[in-house]
Order: structure tokens, then C-alpha cells, then sequence
């Protein structure tokens, strides 16, 4: 399903009752509430809390709610509360909300190859976000 926002921004749904078994690529945004066994690729990225996708995402930006097994690749990455991630994850900015969860190596997009290492990310309730840019250094 595609539909105009009010700006004439065309976004594509993929609801929760859809599973999508290969790689899904988009000229526009996604908005995916399924499952998709397979690659995303598309410009900006929604996940839906139920939503699981088995494969690697790359997106402009990514606002993931859900399970991902894969890596992902993203200018701006927002990791929600509800998210579980197993993957390494190569990010522009990060962002990662009290709750969220990540299996996985970091890169900022800027070094060429991966240099943080990291258990699983786990943030308390009780916490503030975790937010990782540009100018953010791990010892």
C-alpha cells in the first residue's frame, strides 16, 4: 500500500499481517508492521513493534521498534525501547532509548572499519537515551 502524507511524500506500508519472503528495496519510505525474510533497503525506515525482519537494512534512517537479525546501515538510527537487535550496526547517529537492545559491533559511518566492540547494549528504565554522534568517543 502507498500513500501521500500531507507534505506529497509517498511512504509504503507493509502491514502486519504480510510476510515478505526476499529483499525488499524502495524508492520511498517504509513503514513495515510484517515480516520480511530478506534485505531492506529504502530511503527512511519505520518498524512497527511486532515487526521482524531477517536480513540487512540500509537507510537513510532507520526509527526501529522491533526484532531485526541483521546488520544495519543508517545515517540517523533510532533504537526504541521495544527494539532487539542482533547485528552490527553502522551509524551517522545513534540513538538508543532506555529498553533497547543490541547484539552487536559499532562503526560511526566515518571509519573505515569497525572499531567499538560491545556486549549486548542493555539500557535500564531508569536511564536517559543513549545518544552516539559524530563528535561521541568510547575508551
Amino acid at each position: 500500500m502507498s500513500v501521500r502524507n500531507t507534505s506529497g511524500h509517498t511512504f509504503s506500508i507493509i502491514a502486519s499481517d504480510v510476510e515478505i519472503v526476499g529483499n525488499l528495496s524502495a524508492r520511498v519510505d517504509l513503514h513495515i508492521d510484517g515480516k520480511v525474510q530478506g534485505d531492506v533497503t529504502c530511503g527512511n525506515l519505520v518498524q512497527g513493534e511486532g515487526s521482524i525482519i531477517a536480513g540487512k537494512v540500509t537507510a537513510e534512517s532507520a526509527k526501529l521498534s522491533g526484532h531485526v537479525e541483521g546488520s544495519i546501515e543508517a545515517n540517523d538510527l533510532v533504537i526504541e525501547a521495544s527494539a532487539r537487535v542482533k547485528g552490527d550496526v553502522i551509524y551517522g547517529n545513534l540513538t538508543i532509548a532506555p529498553g533497547g537492545q543490541i547484539e552487536g559491533k559499532f562503526s560511526h559511518k566515518s571509519t573505515a572499519k569497525p572499531s567499538i566492540s560491545a556486549a549486548p547494549a542493555k539500557v535500564g528504565k531508569d536511564s536517559d537515551a543513549l545518544i552516539l554522534t559524530a563528535e561521541a568517543k568510547v575508551a
